[in-house]
C-alpha cells in the first residue's frame, strides 16, 4: 500500500490553494517552492508573489434609447430581388461545407461540383 504524505507546511484545510505561486513557465505545470524554485521544472521565481486581482467594481448598464421608427418608405424600398435570390439558392452537396453553388456550377466555398 502506498503511503500518503503530509500535507505541505503551512498548508490548511483547503490545501493552501490561496498561497501557492504558480511557475512562471506558461508551459509549465509547477508550483514555487519554499526554495523559491518550481517544484517540477526548477526554474526559479521570478518576482513577488502574485496578488489576487481584485473584483471588478459593479456598473449599472446605461438605458439604451429607444429605437427610432421605421419609416413606411425605407422599409417598402428595400431590395425584393434579395429575398428570391435566398429562396433560389443551392446548397453544396457535401454536408460538411458551408457554400453555395455558384454562376459557374461549382460550389463558392469549397468548388466542388454541383450535383444534379
Amino acid at each position: 500500500m502506498t503511503a500518503v504524505s503530509d500535507p505541505p507546511e503551512g498548508a490548511d484545510e483547503d490545501g493552501g490553494w490561496e498561497e501557492r505561486r504558480l511557475c512562471g513557465d506558461e508551459s509549465c505545470i509547477g508550483v514555487i517552492g519554499p526554495d523559491g524554485r518550481c517544484k517540477e521544472c526548477g526554474r526559479p521565481a521570478e518576482g513577488a508573489a502574485p496578488q489576487p486581482a481584485p473584483a471588478p467594481a459593479v456598473r449599472e448598464r446605461p438605458e439604451a434609447p429607444e429605437p427610432a421608427p421605421v419609416a413606411e418608405e425605407a422599409a417598402s424600398s428595400a431590395d425584393p430581388a434579395s429575398d428570391d435570390d435566398w429562396d433560389r439558392r443551392r446548397l453544396c452537396s457535401d454536408d460538411s461545407c458551408i457554400g453555395v453553388i455558384g454562376p459557374d456550377g461549382r460550389c463558392k466555398e469549397c468548388g466542388r461540383p454541383a450535383e444534379g
